[in-house]
């Protein structure tokens, strides 16, 4: 008897709260507390790399002949529950709502301090 073969998972593109550019602060996890701009979004894994935040290195090989090996520390991904929008103005972490203006226009405000992000 042959067996199935499984079928490929069609991603599943999460709407994130954050956009490249603004500035969060990380709830939890070893960096809790640090803040940082958003340098990229990962809608499909729900993911974002923030300035700063969970800094990895990495062991480079050399690739040509006379070039050295080198260490390389950059950012990797945090799990976008994991951060909360930041106001620098009040210096607050805080949720984000949707409001729709009267030219039925949508903008994103802090819960917080009432401040509009776009």
């Amino acid at each position: 008897m042959a067996t199935a073969t499984p079928r490929a998972k069609t991603p599943v593109r999460t709407k994130l709260r954050v956009k490249k550019g603004d500035t969060v602060q990380v709830i939890a996890g070893k960096d809790k507390g640090k803040t940082g701009e958003v340098l990229r979004t990962l809608p499909y894994e729900n993911r974002v790399v923030v300035q700063g935040i969970n800094i990895r290195t990495r062991h480079v090989k050399p690739t040509q002949e006379g070039e050295s090996g080198r260490i390389v520390s950059e950012e990797a991904s945090i799990h976008a529950s994991n951060v909360m929008l930041y106001s620098n103005a009040k210096k607050v972490a805080s949720r984000v709502e949707i409001v729709v203006d009267k030219d039925g226009s949508r903008k994103r405000r802090l819960k917080k301090t009432g401040e509009l992000l776009d």
